[in-house]
């Protein structure tokens, strides 16, 4: 496998990429393993997953290149995705992480406002189905925003979890709920990044970058929302963000209702913690519906 992988990045280099070797990064079970791929001259960072999980790497490549086709400065380049027999990989370049300064983050602010006046005629969703984490993502187009989300994210989120005898209510219901908070926010499709969190963005000598989308065209707040679910982003962010595009009012609001989606899904994935997470952010967003 190692030398399909030298291969294709001499392929892509056009030139040899020869007496390199691995070192395994993090893993995430049998589903998800990271490498460092390298020789004295150059390093590459390689997904390797199970040979049926390369629909997840396929749908990450096609996010990659839509948001690299704006800014080919902020996405890492894919330099090739295949198979063997039993495993699927995607080769990306290999990134020595400084650390930001302020104006750095200031400047990723701005990059994701200019991402996101992308827009997609009208309509919500994306081409193809993708995945959040290693969960399903329908991406199926709607023309309406509150339907879309209650139906495509938080309903989604919540049959799966049914299915795993997790229940928090009539899911009808909470879809209802979900659809009221968001029916009279008027919102244009932005291009959005879909997962965005301090683990999915990095800064290489001052330059930006973002990596592992989810991309969809959305509201542009679930971006926003997200960067503050585990951790908020340094405050140069939102600065750069609002002075580039200003968030709409009420969006304190419909943040929680947005992150309740990655919750929901963390809860699919992980659960523990979770399951009761979820639980309480439902009841904050019940409660919201209540006082409508």
């Amino acid at each position: 496998m190692w030398k399909l992988i030298a291969d294709i990045i001499a392929k892509n280099n056009q030139q040899p990429f020869e007496d390199a070797q691995h070192t395994m990064l993090s893993s995430g079970g049998e589903n998800r393993l990271a490498y460092k791929f390298f020789n004295q001259h150059q390093a590459y960072f390689v997904k390797l997953a199970p040979k049926h999980k390369l629909d997840q790497l396929t749908a990450e490549v096609d996010c990659l290149a839509h948001l690299r086709e704006i800014n080919r400065e902020l996405i890492p380049k894919v330099i090739g995705i295949d198979v063997t027999l039993d495993k699927s990989f995607l080769v990306l370049p290999w990134l020595d992480f400084t650390q930001p300064s302020d104006d750095n983050w200031y400047q990723l602010g701005i990059a994701l406002a200019k991402l996101h006046k992308n827009s997609s005629n009208g309509q919500f969703g994306w081409d193809q189905d993708n995945f959040i984490g290693d969960t399903l993502q329908p991406n199926q187009w709607s023309s309406n925003w509150s339907t879309f989300f209650a139906e495509k994210r938080i309903s989604w989120q919540l049959q799966l979890l049914s299915e795993k005898s997790v229940n928090f209510g009539d899911i009808d219901y909470l879809s209802q709920v979900c659809h009221d908070l968001l029916c009279h926010h008027k919102v244009s499709p932005s291009l959005v990044h879909g997962d965005l969190w301090h683990g999915n963005v990095g800064f290489v000598d001052g330059q930006p970058l973002m990596f592992d989308p989810a991309c969809y065209f959305a509201d542009r707040e679930v971006d926003i929302a997200m960067t503050e679910l585990f951790g908020s982003f340094p405050d140069a962010f939102y600065q750069g963000y609002q002075q580039t595009l200003p968030l709409d009012e009420g969006f304190e609001q419909r943040k929680h209702l947005y992150n309740l989606y990655h919750v929901l899904n963390h809860a699919n994935m992980f659960g523990g913690i979770y399951i009761k997470q979820a639980q309480a952010l439902l009841q904050r967003i019940i409660a919201q519906h209540e006082n409508l």
